[in-house]
């Protein structure tokens, strides 16, 4: 029967190398087949020797079908939940060009700015949109839900205090904030012994042990409220004020910058991101500029290239965790850059103008609903609204409206017993407005007027009760009226999209981030409304098919890890490793030993591990690692024993950052147990674990995963992401948990991302990934990326020597290479090298990290042999290059390493005044011709970019004069 399958199997289309090719590769390792350079490579101990227990691939065909069944399941219905989250229109055009187009979504995080320069723009153009709307000065380039957002206000003024507030703790929340964000402001307040205070603004006292306060703008409920009488009071008593702000409703009402916010946070879901069941979405984040060096996240600025040309960069990097470690004041790395780009767009697309005109719209309606529910006799308890009505009544006729709205296929938000809410959303139509006047009418006892509406739109002409209207300009950037046709709009799209290199283009061979195959089968789904359109606390009987796919795939991740209980709730790996340790944290605590809180950290560790450990409470302690690049055990032990009495856990990373299967792993984790701890498992490298090895093998208690590295998320230009959980049985009580929607464990922990299950639109593209691979695809997944860099190390290693190697000088999925020793000789950087890569076609590996002067190289298991095969040869090509300058046949100031990445402004330049040829410069190697891709920008001065700090479009008129 197995003869008559579809022979076209999803496994041979996701893995580059044939099969052929891959025992060619491997015996180009000096071994007889794949199966013999994986036992060289991972150690007996640690194997596995039974198949993953998930069910067997499914064709691409028949996964589709299946997602439909699934799809199918949950229930679109009308959603006026609101509390941050509502339908929305997102523009065909940007929905198949962005969204559906890799030559967006399959980029990382852009560190080489060089070949980023589209979406640096991009995101730019979302600070600008930020900022504008906010009035503020300055905006990052987006975090991650609004709750982490005002999480992070919080903690960069509590770092912020200084002179007779520097002992402040208390941070106060207006009880009318969403209630998803205060529990995410109680993960985050209490480990940094931030005591928060929740209660009515109305009585507040504004005591001095106040260094902070939130308050939501409009209301939880809906309000409008004047917040100047309450800044000025804290102005006096020198209090931090953060406002979270509907950015749609900004185009109408007063800004928070004009009422002297120091922080504005919120989420931009309202332009054009659909729900999602509850994400992702991009959260924004904005303040004064003097508060522009403890920003959490990732600025962009705009700077300049050494031809004088304009260009964008990431600015004040310093800052962030992967410089500053334990110092940082957030752990911020993923954010949600593509859904920024979105939100972007979508502003771009409309201009202020059409932004004024959907909120109005929102606005009329909402006003014509308030008139009629007041006509049927109903409380509508908010004075001055934006979209959201707050209906006071009885239980009996809550439960009457309940059915009614149920029967309709409408979903309200209920408060409590006896209140309702109603949110205006842009998806709304006259006939919606209609229906719900129906619906009021019919359990009120009201008969409607068949002209009702026509009646209703003449009494609301005059617009609603004027009170905090906004009068100043936003959006005046000729960007934003530029582009509302849409063949502009496409246009404009595609000239950004071919400023950056991407997956579409060549291989990213980043070391420690798994730029794999995003499948397109795999990303079908996100865009069904079905997956869309779901509310994130829409009634449980609605979402049945996507609670079958989460219940799935927790079920799978438990296989492939061997840790039993998962929490999908962490909307990126860094959120996932504070996650972990906070679980660990309150298992220490509730066995009475609070004092547990030092976490043991080797010194190769990623850089959002101790500033996880920081945020949740912990006591770093750095473990040295020997000269192999291992951790140096004797140090570990003698760390572990001396602080046996409050050793909270070891947060270790496998295989190593330095891209290696340690030996001594299993022994590693039994001295931590025997000291009291817990062992932590950064999943980073998981695509050199998948049915080889798994946390549980190596003694691991939890781990987070990335689903953006090892099981197909897009990496979208710097998130999405997703950073699941995976905990032993002890552990798992203690997963979070959510305060509307019943999730995570037993004691569980408050929640770490403002909806139930994170970013649950995107969970369905790594379903798809694990139901297409199958147990065998997968294992082969994890096999092929250790061949393909092992493959890699054996023909560079002539030309370049590899730092670190483990059992029979093996790698694991990745490999350092070290350059360290053409800086000493004829002062070549590695960012020489990582710049000359782009005149060949390819992005760089990661450049110092985790050692300085070294590229990380990480190619996995999609990239072809013959793709390998040209970056190897543009490896060795410019190891000739930079033979040429040791050899003295060209200068040490003036050659093609130092002077890369060259335009096609520098190379039609009248005057060539280089001793190496234009060709040489353009066209190293013969099939650089084929694929060229030619950078936008000459090598940036990133230090010109920080001294001159510019976050936010400026004029055209800026430009002028440059050479194009």
């Amino acid at each position: 029967m197995k003869n008559l399958e579809h022979p076209d199997k999803f496994v041979n289309r996701h893995i580059g190398p044939r099969e052929n090719q891959l025992e060619e590769m491997a015996k180009c390792c000096k071994v007889g087949s794949v199966d013999d350079l994986i036992e060289q490579t991972i150690p007996g101990q640690i194997r596995l020797s039974d198949e993953l227990k998930i069910k067997p691939a499914v064709s691409e065909h028949t996964l589709i079908e299946n997602l439909k069944k699934i799809a199918s399941k949950n229930k679109v219905c009308k959603s006026y939940i609101g509390m941050g989250y509502h339908p929305v229109i997102m523009p065909s055009v940007i929905q198949r060009n962005i969204l559906e187009n890799p030559g967006w979504y399959t980029q990382y995080t852009p560190y080489q700015a060089e070949i980023a320069q589209g979406r640096l723009e991009a995101l730019l153009i979302f600070q600008t949109v930020v900022s504008d709307l906010t009035a503020m000065e300055i905006a990052n380039a987006s975090l991650l839900d609004e709750g982490t957002a005002a999480a992070e206000a919080m903690l960069m003024f509590y770092s912020l205090r200084r002179g007779d507030k520097k002992d402040a703790n208390v941070f106060f929340v207006s009880e009318e904030c969403f209630p998803q964000t205060i529990d995410v402001l109680k993960t985050r307040a209490h480990p940094k012994g931030i005591e928060l205070r929740i209660g009515n603004l109305e009585d507040v006292e504004l005591s001095d042990d106040i260094f902070g306060i939130l308050v939501q703008y409009p209301s939880g409920n809906g309000e409008i409220k004047d917040y100047s009488g309450l800044f000025k009071q804290a102005d006096q008593k020198k209090i931090f004020k953060v406002v979270a702000a509907d950015l749609l409703c900004l185009t109408l009402f007063k800004p928070p910058g004009e009422f002297d916010a120091d922080a504005v946070v919120g989420s931009t879901q309202r332009f054009g991101v659909p729900m999602g069941f509850g994400g992702p979405h991009a959260a924004y984040f904005a303040t004064k500029e003097a508060y522009k060096r403890s920003v959490p996240g990732r600025i962009i600025g705009i700077s300049v290239d050494v031809q004088g040309n304009s260009a964008y960069r990431m600015a004040l990097q310093t800052r962030e965790q992967h410089i500053r470690r334990e110092k940082a004041t957030s752990n911020i790395c993923t954010a949600q850059a593509l859904l920024a780009i979105i939100a972007a767009m979508y502003a771009v697309y409309h201009g202020p103008a059409g932004l004024k005109a959907i909120a109005e719209r929102i606005r009329r309606f909402a006003c014509m609903l308030d008139l009629a529910l007041k006509d049927f006799g109903f409380k509508q308890l908010n004075k001055n609204f934006f979209d959201t009505l707050f209906i006071e009544t009885d239980e009996e006729k809550i439960n009457e409206i309940r059915n009614e709205a149920l029967e309709r296929k409408i979903n309200f938000r209920y408060a409590g017993k006896n209140k309702i809410g109603i949110s205006i959303n842009e998806a709304t139509e006259v006939d919606d407005v209609s229906e719900l006047i129906g619906l009021f009418a019919k359990v009120s006892g009201n008969i409607v007027n068949e002209n009702i509406m026509q009646l209703l739109f003449e009494r609301t002409k005059d617009g609603c009760r004027d009170f905090l209207q906004r009068a100043s300009e936003y959006l005046t950037h000729e960007v934003f009226d530029s582009y509302h046709s849409e063949t502009e709009m496409l246009r404009f799209l595609k000239k950004l999209e071919n400023k950056d290199l991407s997956l579409a283009h060549s291989m990213t061979p980043l070391g420690s981030c798994t730029m794999k195959l995003n499948g397109t089968t795999e990303m079908l789904g996100i865009s069904w409304s079905e997956f869309a359109d779901i509310h994130p606390f829409a009634p449980e009987e609605q979402t049945v098919g996507y609670r079958e796919l989460i219940n799935e795939l927790e079920s799978d991740l438990a296989e492939i890890t061997g840790l039993p209980a998962v929490s999908l709730q962490p909307n990126a790996g860094a959120q996932g490793e504070f996650t972990g340790l906070m679980v660990i944290r309150a298992y220490h605590r509730s066995r009475g030993a609070a004092g547990r809180n030092v976490v043991l950290i080797p010194s190769s560790a990623h850089g959002t591990n101790p500033a996880s450990a920081v945020m949740a409470g912990m006591k770093v302690i750095v473990v040295v690692c020997d000269e192999k690049g291992n951790i140096d055990v004797e140090d570990l032990r003698k760390k572990a024993e001396e602080n046996k009495n409050n050793l909270s856990a070891l947060m270790v990373t496998y295989p190593s950052t330095h891209g290696v299967y340690e030996e001594k792993i299993v022994e590693i984790c039994d001295i931590v147990h025997k000291n009291g701890g817990q062992v932590y498992m950064d999943g980073a490298n998981m695509n050199a674990q998948v049915g080889l090895t798994n946390p549980a093998k190596i003694g691991a208690d939890v781990c987070h995963l990335n689903l953006h590295k090892t099981f197909a998320i897009p990496h979208g230009g710097g998130g999405p992401g997703i950073g699941p959980v995976c905990a032993a049985k002890h552990l798992a009580p203690f997963l979070p948990g959510n305060p509307l929607v019943k999730v995570g464990g037993d004691q569980a922990i408050t929640a770490v991302a403002s909806a139930p299950w994170g970013s649950a639109g995107i969970l369905v593209i790594s379903y798809a990934y694990i139901k297409l691979m199958g147990p065998n695809g997968l294992t082969m997944a994890s096999k092929t990326a250790i061949v393909n860099a092992n493959y890699i190390a054996n023909r560079l290693k002539d030309y370049y020597p590899v730092l670190y190697t483990g059992l029979n000088d093996r790698v694991a999925h990745e490999l350092i290479f070290d350059m360290r020793e053409f800086k000493h000789s004829i002062h070549i950087e590695v960012e020489d090298i990582a710049k000359r890569l782009m005149d060949y076609g390819f992005h760089a590996p990661t450049v110092s990290f985790p050692v300085p002067g070294t590229l990380m190289v990480e190619p996995t298991e999609s990239e072809s042999k013959e793709e390998i095969d040209r970056f190897c040869e543009a490896m060795i090509s410019i190891r000739e290059e930079i033979r040429e300058i040791e050899n003295g046949n060209q200068q040490i100031e003036d050659n093609v390493l130092k002077n890369a990445p060259h335009t096609l402004q520098v190379l039609l330049q009248d005057n060539w005044n280089h001793a190496y040829s234009r060709k040489k410069a353009a066209y190293p190697l013969p099939f650089v011709k084929d694929k060229k891709f030619w950078c936008a920008v000459s090598r940036i001065d990133s230090a010109y970019g920080d001294r001159h700090l510019v976050c936010t479009c400026v004029p055209v008129s800026d430009y002028a004069g440059e050479s194009v």
